[in-house]
């Protein structure tokens, strides 16, 4: 099973877990069944299409998806997905 690393800020949604494992067989998959499981991340992550909202990375391993096959890019059990949502800030 792939193993998904929650950010801090998308805990809160997770019962404060940070890690998770999944057994989908794509980015695709594993972030849909996340989604499933906690409803409320959904809006944190998805578009209203299903699709990755754009402020969001996801990366397999230490390579961003979008370099990769995006969320059709395979996992196995080994695969460590990261999840990095923006973050806003800085000095203005």
């Amino acid at each position: 099973m792939a193993k998904l690393i929650i950010p801090t800020p998308l805990r809160k949604f997770t019962d404060n877990q940070s890690t998770l494992e999944t057994g989908g067989r794509t980015v695709k998959d594993a972030i849909y069944s996340l989604t499933e499981l906690f409803p409320e991340l959904k809006k944190h992550l998805l578009q209203a299409d299903g699709s990755i909202r754009s402020f969001v990375r996801i990366y397999v391993g230490d390579s961003d998806i979008k370099a990769l096959d995006d969320v059709e890019t395979a996992l196995n059990k080994e695969s460590i997905v990261s999840i990095i949502p923006a973050i806003a800030g800085g000095i203005e």
